[in-house]
């Protein structure tokens, strides 16, 4: 692939993150290959990612790669990839959702999937966890519409909605077997929804909760504790040792105070979620 000079994608925002989406056929079919283009085209490593089309955050600094699906219950495979933005770094470990959402418009965009008069819905194999999801979002007159009413915190502006669709899956809920355990001394609640999260009360680590996401980051504090409860709790969950992983996210949660039904802080893995509700 050195000699190649162009490679075809398409930028979209998938909630509140924003990637880099390409068919699986323009990516070398070589995994270290395909993550050495994709570290150059993102900029890493580079704080800033001056060189790429990174945003210089981990929100900004994803990839998903799209292929037509062998597999007779989905429409198209779907691989994440985290692009880390500091580290020359790429990691298929964990899944994404808020990329997820871009997966089904990008599939009619690329001709993978035919779209309906009205609507359009995709079934959509996510090839890190091998679950599936069905993505539904507005094609009116055969056309993906990206205008809309719906709004999400910390984005500006409004959007049409994709709503997403998570049949049953195999794997447990919850991982542990239990509603509640207790971490490094700390009451938590350990999740797999698609992706391996630690709820943690925000008031039994002595934040609010609603500090800004620099602030939390800054807290070196908090960081140790965080970094304890999720070594921990990667054992529990049976994700073995996760020092060098991405997975578990760790979740403060408080009480709604703009709406909603919670407010979350969300680290993925140290840097904190810059919006969420």
């Amino acid at each position: 692939m050195s000699g190649v000079e162009e490679v075809r994608c398409v930028l979209m925002r998938g909630g509140t993150s924003k990637g880099a989406y390409f068919l699986a056929e323009d990516l070398p079919a070589d995994p270290a290959a395909r993550d050495e283009l994709l570290l150059r085209i993102m900029g890493s490593p580079d704080p800033r990612q001056i060189d790429g089309l990174g945003g210089a955050h981990p929100l900004t600094s994803k990839v998903a790669v799209v292929s037509a699906s062998a597999d007779p219950e989905a429409d198209v495979d779907y691989l994440f990839l985290q692009v880390a933005v500091e580290q020359p770094e790429v990691t298929e470990r964990q899944n994404c959702g808020n990329i997820l959402a871009g997966v089904g418009p990008f599939a009619v965009e690329r001709g993978l999937v035919a779209p309906g008069d009205g609507e359009t819905s995709v079934r959509i194999r996510m090839r890190n966890t091998g679950e599936s999801a069905i993505a539904t979002f507005p094609t009116p007159g055969g056309r993906v519409d990206y205008t809309g009413d719906a709004g999400i915190s910390g984005v500006p502006g409004t959007a049409a909605p994709v709503m997403i669709e998570f049949p049953a899956a195999d794997s447990p809920l919850l991982p542990t077997g239990n509603v509640r355990d207790t971490v490094a001394g700390t009451e938590v609640t350990c999740v797999d929804n698609g992706m391996p999260t630690v709820l943690i009360p925000a008031t039994a680590l002595k934040v609010t909760g609603y500090e800004n996401p620099r602030d939390l980051e800054e807290d070196l504090a908090l960081a140790d504790r965080l970094r304890e409860i999720r070594l921990k709790a990667g054992r529990l969950m049976g994700l073995g040792d996760v020092a060098s992983a991405t997975v578990p996210k760790l979740t403060l949660l408080a009480p709604p105070r703009e709406g909603g039904a919670v407010t979350t802080r969300t680290f993925i893995p140290v840097r904190c979620h810059r919006w969420s509700v």
